[in-house]
């Protein structure tokens, strides 16, 4: 099988001919069982390699020469078992991360072309395999070689299944061509083309995925094989990091994630907070629950340093005042101080506020009391929606309860009507740190069922 790119228009006749290449699959390798060496099965094939040729592997050989077939009469417990995170579920469907940094589905469990009664995981280090199949080769053969381990994966957005790399040695797996420009002299800013994969797809065309042919090669492209390769990146370099990551999970479990992910973060970077981000999280803040129809929220953003540094000296000072009333020492009310400066380390502030616009008066105590306590959780839900949408935005946050104990000092530094009750300060950042694992609870502590 042959593959060329299709020619500019109109070349001229002093053009260069336009480069190709060759891709086949590799016949007579024979059945692959557990402990059985790859490289020597590909050198025993007569294969013909050269210099810069790039062979292509399914996972599926190397797991099975890697004796990674396990018993489990239950394939979904194989599942969990290599299952890091669930990025999304529908029915009996798991799109996972496994152990490996894949996201696939089902772990990469496979039930076929394995005995009834086993399953096939993926290789434990898919670049550690494609080295060994390199290795092997070289020492084999004489020749210098790519290799990259293949597996077959779903993508977002598209129907159908691709052969993907999972795992390379002496491949440059992506090519970035940021910096330079197109035909036209346009110039790339954001083009890392990612030859891995597209070497695999190349490969699953000629060893089809039924015809019992596991290994391809392909010839003309030498300046993909990265020379000896015991320094290049293998196929974990394509995957990408969560913090540039922007489909992360599925719809449900990114709902769940920011819920559960929402934490207390004391710590910020000094990298600027997008204020569009903040906009967005305070529009998901005010679909909120409220009594009688009412918009209860309002949010005071302070987008400015001097703003933030007023607020902040501002209720100090009332917080002082009110420790020496309080009979609190100088040292202590220094120590208190300083472990309430969380809001001041954020580069961000935002000050949430409970209006109490459409309430209802009925001249009983009881009743108006608990017509203020419905308007104070509804504020409360607003504030938790803005929380979790700042974690969605991949904002840190933290919910400070101290302007609450000074509102009458808050509403004069920042200007604010008279019916506006400050509801703490949320400091808004990035945060410094991952924050440290949340202790796991027990759901069914906090339930009684009747």
């Amino acid at each position: 099988m042959s593959s060329s790119p299709v020619p500019s228009p109109a070349p001229s006749p002093a053009s260069s001919p336009a480069p190709s290449f060759r891709v086949w699959a590799l016949p007579g390798l024979p059945e692959v069982r557990p402990g059985d060496d790859i490289a020597k099965l590909i050198a025993a094939a007569e294969p013909g390699l050269a210099d810069g040729d790039v062979l292509l592997v399914t996972s599926k050989i190397v797991s099975k020469a890697e004796g990674r077939i396990v018993e489990a009469a239950d394939r979904e417990a194989a599942i969990d078992s290599e299952t890091v995170r669930v990025v999304a579920r529908r029915g009996t469907l798991r799109i996972v991360e496994n152990r490996q940094g894949l996201v696939m589905a089902a772990a990469g469990v496979d039930a076929s072309n394995t005995p009834s009664g086993t399953v096939l995981l993926l290789p434990e280090n898919p670049d550690a395999s494609a080295r060994a199949v390199r290795d092997g080769v070289r020492d084999a053969l004489g020749v210098d070689v790519g290799v990259v381990v293949t597996d077959t994966f779903g993508r977002p957005w598209r129907a159908g299944v691709t052969d993907v790399a999972i795992g390379a040695a002496g491949v440059r797996v992506l090519e970035d061509l940021r910096g330079g420009v197109d035909a036209y002299g346009n110039p790339l800013s954001a083009t890392v083309v990612a030859t891995a994969d597209e070497l695999a797809a190349a490969g699953d065309l000629a060893k089809g995925k039924a015809g019992g042919l596991p290994v391809a090669v392909v010839r003309g492209l030498p300046h993909v094989v990265g020379g000896t390769g015991e320094t290049a990146e293998g196929a974990r370099a394509m995957v990408r990091g969560s913090r540039d990551d922007m489909f992360r999970l599925g719809t449900s479990e990114a709902v769940r994630e920011a819920v559960t992910q929402r934490r207390t973060v004391r710590e910020f970077t000094d990298e600027e907070v997008d204020p569009g981000a903040v906009r967005r999280a305070v529009a998901a803040a005010v679909t909120a629950p409220a009594p009688h129809h009412t918009t209860p929220w309002r949010f005071v953003l302070l987008e400015s340093e001097e703003s933030r540094v007023r607020l902040l000296d501002a209720m100090r000072d009332a917080w002082v005042s009110d420790l020496e009333r309080d009979g609190k020492s100088s040292e202590s009310i220094a120590k208190r101080v300083r472990r309430g400066d969380v809001l001041r380390k954020a580069p961000y502030l935002v000050v949430p506020c409970l209006v109490m616009d459409g309430s209802h008066t009925y001249g009983d105590a009881r009743r108006d009391a608990a017509e203020r306590e419905m308007f104070v959780v509804a504020a409360g839900a607003g504030v938790q929606n803005f929380l979790v949408a700042l974690a969605g935005e991949r904002l840190g946050s933290a919910w400070v309860s101290s302007t609450m104990f000074c509102r009458d000092v808050v509403r004069r530094v920042l200007e604010l009507p008279e019916s506006w009750d400050p509801m703490g300060a949320v400091a808004v950042g990035h945060p410094a740190v991952e924050p440290a694992a949340r202790a796991p609870r027990d759901a069914g502590m906090f339930i009684e069922v009747r």
